[in-house]
């Protein structure tokens, strides 16, 4: 192969990386925006809305850090489909306002980025698809093994637990998990209608 041939070789696979880089963050745009319109339906409708027709998850959930101007639907599930187009609601775990601790997960290059940045005192609003908004106060955040997180989704109080990979500037996924701990402070708004 010639100098010319490789350096050709290279750069196209650079170029091949760069696109599917991109197009994963396009992807995570897009689908918030029509994953954005399902659950304001869902609010007006008081039904499940998916945001595409062969959808096999549904919006159950905004979560907002105003402070950070950060923003994003949640899914029902967290499995690998659904992270892929926004943060999950972990299974078996309560719903935002309910007894124990309302567990979601994201990706750390897109959805869940903005972890990075919420400090303890942070306001970190839940609104669930009934209208119902849930406002919690960041506690602390902890790196933790995946399989070691000390959460119990049926603890007493009312609490919330936001979870992606660490370390947030990782190419590889590991063992590690950054999650930040917040508990509820008053009741609810209720925002339907």
């Amino acid at each position: 192969m010639t100098r010319a041939a490789f350096t050709f070789v290279l750069a196209l696979l650079g170029l091949l990386l760069i696109e599917q880089g991109a197009y994963i963050h396009a992807k995570a745009l897009v689908a918030q925006v029509l994953l954005e319109r399902a659950f304001d339906e869902s609010i007006a409708t008081g039904r499940i809305v998916k945001p595409w027709s062969w959808a096999d998850t549904w919006p159950v959930a905004r979560i907002e850090v105003k402070r950070l101007n950060a923003s994003a639907i949640v899914l029902a599930g967290s499995s690998g489909q659904a992270l892929a187009f926004g943060p999950g609601h972990v299974e078996l775990t309560p719903d935002a306002g309910e007894r124990g601790v309302a567990v979601y997960a994201a990706h750390r290059d897109t959805h869940f980025s903005f972890l990075r940045d919420v400090k303890p005192g942070d306001d970190i609003a839940v609104t669930r698809r009934d209208g119902h908004t849930f406002h919690y106060r960041a506690d602390n955040s902890a790196v933790v093994r995946y399989d070691a997180s000390g959460i119990d989704p049926l603890a007493n109080g009312h609490a919330l637990a936001l979870t992606t990979c660490w370390p947030f500037d990782a190419v590889t996924s590991g063992p590690l998990r950054y999650v930040v701990h917040a508990t509820m402070v008053g009741g609810s708004e209720n925002r339907a209608g």
